[in-house]
């Protein structure tokens, strides 16, 4: 394959050199305000996860670190999970998704408990 073509194919399909999972939308959404004890988690992306290999974790207030498990994918696209104690204040969801063509992603949702 010439430089030129590709070059040129590079111009036509460029998703495919950057071909990360993006998150679309997530449950907590970025600081928003939620009541406890329990909260389901959902990330949706732009495409397909490998739920088993990826992973969440809750940061609690007070800085602890607790891995959340990632439940049954309900589609391709979406991971989620389960907590509960949560009580009253300033949390971050860490995650770390792989999507099916390899690439890791990782990413942060600081919301708060009511």
């Amino acid at each position: 394959m010439t430089l030129s073509l590709r070059f040129a194919l590079f111009l036509v399909f460029p998703l495919a050199v950057n071909a990360h999972a993006i998150l679309l939308s997530s449950t907590p959404t970025p600081k928003q305000a939620v009541k406890g004890p329990d909260l389901d988690i959902q990330l949706n992306f732009n495409s397909r996860i490998d739920a088993k290999r990826s992973q969440l974790t809750l940061i609690t207030p007070d800085r602890t670190q607790s891995s959340v498990a990632v439940g049954r994918q309900p589609s391709p696209q979406i991971v989620k999970g389960t907590v509960s104690g949560l009580k009253h204040g300033s949390y971050v969801l860490r995650w770390q998704v792989l999507a099916n063509d390899g690439h890791i992603t990782r990413g942060e949702i600081p919301f708060n408990v009511e």
